[in-house]
């Protein structure tokens, strides 16, 4: 679990504005991407490694992988309550965690893994050398990642158009729309009738305006997996696996 006696922690609330839910009242999961990624850059900037450290240096933040576990997925809550805690970091890699809380309740935690890139030369920078955070130590109850694999064959298949809106800061789609692009594949009968209960999200390389992405989908039960691609490139950009239960 994070701890919160360190200046490592952060801890925000969120109010789930109309439009970040969907019709059941449902937290979309790219509402809830969006809001990983606002604690994230203000604990960040807290610190002392956020955009005051990056943006004169030509650094960027690159998001390597999530893996998120519900035991209650937000569905008519007035406002949810994030935690974070940056854990440290081990050669080229960051670690960060997070839980999601509704009132007193926890019922969410994900962990995370990062990269910064030097913007010049596309280049990982070694964060074990720079004297930013302190050496990950693993914990007892620390969430393990999943294997996300990229399967041979999916079912289906849909096409999406960058747009000028998709793009962030660093020029490149933000990484709440491949969430969008990936579940738009699911029937709407079964999104309207299931909540997520794991979610592991490998984000595998920046994509930019001027491109189209292929979105993929295999249903397997309960279980979900995609593959966004793109189709000028063939190049794979995101892998993810969702594990489903019914409302």
């Amino acid at each position: 679990m994070i701890k919160s006696d360190n200046k490592y922690f952060l801890q925000k609330n969120y109010v789930m504005k109309w439009y970040e839910v969907d019709y059941l009242g449902i937290l979309k999961p790219a509402s809830l991407l969006n809001y990983l990624q606002d604690i994230a850059t203000a604990s960040a900037d807290k610190i002392g490694f956020g955009t005051d450290f990056t943006i004169p240096r030509n650094y960027a933040w690159f998001l390597i992988k999530y893996h998120m576990e519900f035991s209650e997925y937000p569905k008519n809550f007035d406002e949810v309550t994030l935690k974070t805690e940056a854990r440290g970091c081990s050669k080229i890699l960051a670690f960060r965690d997070f839980e999601l809380w509704n009132k007193e309740k926890c019922i969410g935690r994900i962990s995370s893994q990062w990269m910064m890139i030097n913007l010049e030369d596309k280049k990982f920078l070694p964060l074990s050398k720079m004297n930013i955070m302190p050496e990950v130590e693993q914990r007892e109850d620390d969430l393990r990642f999943t294997k996300v694999v990229q399967l041979e064959e999916y079912d289906s298949e849909k096409e999406f158009e960058i747009r000028y809106d998709d793009l962030d800061i660093n020029r490149h789609v933000n990484n709440a729309n491949y969430i969008v692009w990936a579940f738009e594949t699911i029937e709407k009968d079964f999104r309207s009738t299931h909540k997520l209960k794991t979610l592991d999200l490998v984000y595998k390389k920046e994509v930019t305006y001027g491109h189209n992405v292929i979105s993929k989908i295999k249903i397997d039960n309960l279980k979900t997996h995609h593959l966004l691609t793109n189709k000028d490139t063939g190049e794979s950009l995101c892998i993810i696996d969702a594990q489903w239960e019914e409302l």
